[in-house]
C-alpha cells in the first residue's frame, strides 16, 4: 500500500495520520464492503462504464462521525472488478491519506475520484455517514422529461415512505441541478441545492445522474434504491400520459393557471392555492363543537386503551416535555405529570388536566395536535366524526384540479387531522384533490417565515403565483408580506375584520 499523502481532494495541504491507523480492521472492512457494492451496483446499471462512484464512513462508536475516516472508490476503474485494494482512504476534511498501488497496463494510474469535493459536501453540510453517485438511465430520465424543471416532483406511492422525513402523503421535492464538463465543477451548484433544500437527501444533476446520502451506508443505499423506482414510475406514467406528480396520477394536463382578482380589481394567475382550514374550507363551529370536545372527552379512553403502544408512548413523552416547559414559565393550567409509567392512571389523569386546558386555551402546539391526531383518527374510523367542508370547497377542489392548479393546505392541526378531515367527508374523499399538507412544522401561522418556507416547498418562481386563503387577518399581513397573494375568507361565524385592512374578501370558493 502507497504510503499517506499530505495532499486533500481539492490540492489543499493537510496533517498526516498514524498508517497503522489505517490498517484496522473498520477499515479493512469498509473497503470490502464498497468493493461488493460497486459490483451490486454495476449489476443495477448505476456504475456501468467506470462512472458513478461511491463513499462509506468508517463507522466506530467511539468516533463523531464527523472525525471518522473515509472511504472513497477510484475514478475510471471497472466497478465490477473492484477489490478493496482499489479504495481511497481519506480524513474527515478530504485528505489522501492512502493510495492504491499502480497497477499494470493497460490499467491507468490510480486517481480518486472526480466526485470527491462533493462527496465531502454531503458529509460536511448534511453529516452523511455514506454517499452515493449513480449513473442510473432513469434518473437522467427523470431530469429531461422537462428540461426547464428545477425539481423533480412525486407524491402519494408507496416507495416515498423509503425517504427519510417522508411519507405516503408527502410531496417529494428533489432539486435538478445543470451538468457540466467535469464533475468537480458541480460543486457549488450541489452546495447551494443542499442548503436551498434542507430536506432533501439527493440531488440530480441534469443529464448525467443523482447523489444520494444517508445517516450510514443501509440509509443511503436504501434511499438510492426508493429514488431511482420512483423515477422509474414517473417515467412510465409520463409515457402512459398519467401525471406522477398529483395524489390520483390522472392524465397529464397543460398547467392553467387559475385567474384571481387582486385588491383592485385586477387579475393575476396563480400557480398553487394554499388553503387553511378553520374559517375557510370548513366552519369554525365543526371545529370547536365537534372536534374539541370529542378530543377532550376521549383523551381518558384513548390513553387507557393505547397506553402501552409506540405511538401513545411518543405521544406522552412530547405532552411530558411540553408540559415541564409550561411549568418552568408558570403556563397556567399546567400540572405536573408523573415520570413513572408504572403509575399509568396517575400519569393519564395528569395528561387529561393538561390536555384539557390547553384546548381551552386554544394552544397550537404539536404534542396537543399529536396526540388529537391521533384520537380523531381512531373517531373517523369508528364513524363516531365525518368532516364537513362548506358546499363550494368540492366543486372548486375539482374544478381547481381539472385546471392543472396545485392545491395545498395550511392549518395548526396535525397533517394527519387534516388529512382525516378531507379524507372522510359526505362528498366522498377530496384527498384527490390536494398536493400536500402543511401544519406548524412549517412554522406559526402568523410569521412571514413559515410562509416563506412553503413558498419555497411548491416550486414557483414568483411567491405571487401563490395564493393564500385564511379567514384570520394576523395570517394574511404575514403571507403577505412573504410576497403571496391573500383573499380573506368571509364565512358564517368567523371574527370580524379591521376597518380598511386592504385584502380581496371571498365568501364562497366559487369567485375564485
Amino acid at each position: 500500500m502507497a504510503t499517506a499523502s499530505d495532499v486533500g481532494v481539492n490540492g489543499e495541504k493537510r496533517a498526516k495520520i498514524s498508517p497503522d491507523f489505517l490498517e484496522s480492521k473498520g477499515v479493512h472492512e469498509t473497503k470490502a464492503l464498497l468493493a461488493e457494492l460497486c459490483r451490486h451496483f454495476y449489476g443495477l446499471g448505476w456504475v456501468s462504464g467506470t462512472g458513478g462512484s461511491i463513499t462509506i464512513k468508517v463507522h466506530d462508536d467511539a468516533i463523531p462521525k464527523q472525525n471518522q475516516l473515509v472511504v472513497m472508490s477510484p475514478s475510471g476503474v471497472q466497478k465490477e472488478r473492484m477489490v478493496p485494494e482499489d479504495m481511497y482512504v481519506l480524513s474527515p476534511d478530504g485528505s489522501v491519506l492512502s493510495s492504491p498501488t499502480v497497477k499494470p497496463y493497460p490499467h491507468k494510474p490510480p486517481k480518486c475520484s472526480d466526485c470527491g469535493p462533493l462527496f465531502m459536501k454531503a458529509y460536511q453540510m448534511r453529516d452523511a455517514g455514506a454517499v452515493i453517485h449513480s449513473h442510473g438511465i432513469e434518473s437522467c430520465l427523470a431530469t429531461m422529461i422537462n428540461p426547464s424543471a428545477k425539481e423533480f416532483r412525486i407524491t402519494h406511492m408507496e416507495m416515498i415512505k423509503g425517504i427519510k422525513g417522508h411519507g405516503y402523503y408527502d410531496e417529494l421535492v428533489i432539486p435538478i441541478i445543470e451538468n457540466t464538463a467535469y464533475e468537480y465543477e458541480l460543486t457549488e451548484s450541489l452546495a447551494k441545492a443542499i442548503e436551498a433544500y434542507p430536506k432533501t437527501t439527493a440531488v440530480l444533476v441534469r443529464n448525467h445522474g443523482i447523489y444520494v446520502w444517508g445517516d450510514s451506508w443501509i440509509h443511503a443505499k436504501t434511499q438510492a434504491e426508493c429514488y431511482h423506482y420512483l423515477f422509474d414510475v414517473a417515467i412510465k406514467l409520463y409515457q402512459l400520459g398519467l401525471d406522477w406528480s398529483t395524489p390520483n396520477h390522472g392524465p397529464i394536463q397543460k398547467v392553467k393557471e387559475v385567474a384571481v382578482g387582486g385588491c383592485n380589481g385586477e387579475a393575476s394567475l396563480k400557480r398553487c392555492i394554499v388553503l387553511d382550514i378553520e374559517g375557510t374550507t370548513t366552519p369554525i363551529s365543526f371545529v370547536t363543537d365537534v372536534l374539541f370536545p370529542y378530543a377532550r372527552d376521549n383523551v381518558h379512553k384513548h390513553l387507557s386503551l393505547t397506553f402501552d403502544t409506540a405511538e401513545t408512548k411518543e405521544d406522552i413523552k412530547l405532552l411530558i416535555s411540553q408540559v415541564q416547559d409550561d411549568l418552568e414559565k408558570g403556563v397556567v393550567g399546567a400540572v405536573p405529570i408523573p415520570l413513572d409509567d408504572s403509575a399509568k392512571e396517575e400519569v393519564i389523569a395528569a395528561i387529561v388536566a393538561n390536555v384539557e386546558a390547553m384546548i381551552k386555551a386554544d394552544r397550537k402546539i404539536p404534542a396537543l395536535k399529536q396526540l388529537q391526531g391521533h384520537i380523531w383518527l381512531t373517531g373517523f374510523e369508528n364513524n363516531e366524526l365525518k368532516g364537513e367542508v362548506f358546499e363550494d370547497v368540492p366543486r372548486a377542489l375539482e374544478r381547481w384540479h381539472a385546471l392543472g392548479t396545485k392545491v395545498y393546505i395550511y392549518s395548526s392541526g396535525s397533517r394527519l387531522a387534516q388529512r382525516l378531515l378531507f379524507g372522510n367527508t359526505k362528498y366522498g374523499d377530496l384527498r384527490k384533490y390536494l398536493s400536500g399538507y402543511f401544519d406548524t412544522a412549517v412554522g406559526n401561522k402568523r410569521e412571514t417565515r413559515s410562509y416563506v418556507e412553503i413558498r419555497e416547498s411548491v416550486g414557483v418562481d414568483k411567491p405571487s403565483e401563490i395564493l393564500f386563503v385564511t379567514d384570520v387577518f394576523q395570517e394574511a399581513v404575514a403571507a403577505k408580506a412573504a410576497g403571496l397573494d391573500v383573499n380573506i375568507s368571509i364565512r358564517p361565524g368567523n371574527a370580524p375584520l379591521p376597518d380598511n385592512h386592504g385584502f380581496k374578501t371571498i365568501q364562497s370558493f366559487s369567485e375564485i
